[in-house]
């Protein structure tokens, strides 16, 4: 068994803000949704690891109402600590709220929270 995506919340037109944090903040590509989801709304996007296959796979969809996800959250492994930080710096400059606080507190790890532009929050780490 293997995850196959997260999937997090947006309003009603909050396509624009997610392809900003999921693909401009954290450089995820968005991906076609199947003819058959596309009038839901909503985007998804994928992170690619070395061989092309599907590294990770996030769908933002539509949910009305809306409630953002504050506690319950997707948590990335990026591939090092030089990698988080660039990530955090770069989300903090498009105007994220990045949440260094807990940086060591998961044994192992180096980690960081930040959260949408919907206020859904995403766990980034990296291991030491």
């Amino acid at each position: 068994m293997r995850l196959h995506h997260v999937q997090v919340a947006c309003p009603a037109g909050g396509e624009a803000d997610a392809r900003r944090f999921w693909g401009e903040g954290l450089g995820l590509t968005e991906v076609e949704k199947p003819e058959p989801l596309r009038s839901r709304g909503g985007a998804w996007f994928r992170a690619l690891d070395g061989s092309g296959g599907a590294a990770a796979e996030v769908h933002v969809g539509v949910e009305t109402p809306f409630q953002p996800a504050r506690k319950a959250h997707p948590a990335l492994l990026l591939d090092s600590v030089e990698a988080l930080e660039a990530a955090g710096d770069r989300l903090a400059r498009l105007g994220f709220e990045v949440d260094r606080t807990e940086r060591d507190t998961f044994p192992g790890h180096v980690r960081l929270h930040t959260f949408d532009g919907h206020g859904n929050r995403v766990e980034l780490l990296a291991t030491r």
